[in-house]
C-alpha cells in the first residue's frame, strides 16, 4: 500500500509542479540604454525625459516593474558619445535609444548586435551611413528627418 501512496504522490506532484512553476516565474526586466547629448538638467531633456517614460508606461512597461533605464549624457560634449555607447553595450542593455545623428553614429560604431532605435537625427542611409537602406536598416531603425521639406509643410499646417 505504502508503495501505490508513493507512486500516487510522485505522479500528483508532477502534475502540479509546473502551475507551481509557473507562479513563482516573475516578469523580465527589460533594459533600455538611452544616449544623449545634452545635459540632465536641460529643460527640454527634462520634458523629453517624462514624455518618453510616460509613453513607455502607456504601453505597460513601468520603470521599476518591467522595465529598467540606464541614461549617458555628454553633457554637450560630442566626443564622450563613442564612449558613453560602449558603456551601454558592455552594460549588456537590450536596446540602445540614441538622440540625434551624432549619438546614433556613435552607437552604430558600438554594436552590431544591439538594436539601436534613432530617436530623431538625419538620413540614416544618406547623411550619417548607418544602414543600408530604409528597406533593411540592419540593427538601426527609428525616427529621422529624411525629407526636410516634408517636415517643413507638417510644422506649416499645425
Amino acid at each position: 500500500m505504502r508503495r501505490r501512496d508513493f507512486i500516487i504522490g510522485i505522479a500528483g506532484s508532477t502534475t502540479a509542479w509546473p502551475l507551481a512553476a509557473r507562479g513563482q516565474q516573475t516578469e523580465q526586466i527589460r533594459r533600455i540604454g538611452v544616449l544623449l547629448p545634452w545635459a540632465a538638467d536641460d529643460q527640454q531633456a527634462q520634458a523629453n525625459d517624462a514624455a518618453f517614460l510616460q509613453g513607455m508606461e502607456a504601453l505597460g512597461w513601468v520603470v521599476g516593474r518591467n522595465l529598467q533605464i540606464e541614461y549617458r549624457r555628454a553633457e554637450g560634449r560630442l566626443n564622450r558619445l563613442p564612449d558613453l555607447a560602449a558603456e551601454l553595450v558592455a552594460s549588456r542593455v537590450d536596446v540602445i535609444v540614441a538622440v540625434t545623428a551624432v549619438a546614433v553614429l556613435a552607437a552604430s560604431k558600438a554594436t552590431t548586435t544591439i538594436p539601436i532605435v534613432q530617436a530623431g537625427g538625419g538620413d540614416p542611409v544618406i547623411s550619417s551611413g548607418v544602414a543600408e537602406s530604409l528597406a533593411r536598416p540592419g540593427n538601426v531603425t527609428g525616427l529621422t528627418r529624411a525629407c526636410p521639406q516634408l517636415s517643413q509643410m507638417i510644422a506649416a499646417a499645425r
